[in-house]
């Protein structure tokens, strides 16, 4: 009997499975929007999900947590400090999570994200779905763009 076992395994290992897990929750912490299988949505939402719970704490024994689960590390090449600015604002996943996403959901207590379906992957049949943040993260970074550009504009004048 499978009662009171929620995991989806996913046809994977459980090495592989917490992996490909984390990998997908880092790829949507970077690029805002995944597009994947239903079924690894629904599992990737619940890892995404307690992330930003730890992102909100702030504290620094959650942004351990957050690395050890997430799997992350820094540059793996020695790098120059421009390039080491331009790693940590594109590709450092923990400071995009504590630092960007995690003060967007401030007010809100859960459902970060949400799951849109697709039509049906042609090879295989299996549902395909986007995994993508609620709007506040979305419209955040934007939002700021305008207002520098604004402010410019009133200094050049």
């Amino acid at each position: 009997m499978r009662h009171l076992k929620r995991t989806a395994k996913l046809g994977r290992t459980f090495e592989h499975r917490n992996a490909m897990l984390a990998n997908m929750v880092c790829s949507l912490i970077k690029h805002k929007r995944i597009t994947t299988t239903l079924a690894k949505a629904k599992a990737a939402r619940s890892v995404a999900e307690k992330i930003v719970s730890l992102g909100k704490q702030g504290t620094l024994h959650a942004r351990r947590l957050a690395t050890a689960k997430l799997h992350t590390h820094g540059p793996t090449v020695a790098l120059t400090k421009a390039e080491r600015q331009k790693w940590r604002r594109q590709e450092d996943v923990i400071r995009i999570l504590f630092e960007d996403i995690a003060p967007a959901f401030k007010g809100r207590t859960g459902g970060y994200t949400r799951i849109i379906k697709l039509e049906q992957r042609p090879g295989d049949a299996a549902n395909k779905a986007i995994l993508e943040w609620v709007d506040e993260v979305v419209t955040a970074a934007p939002a700021e763009l305008p207002a520098d550009g604004d402010k410019k504009k009133s200094e050049s004048k």
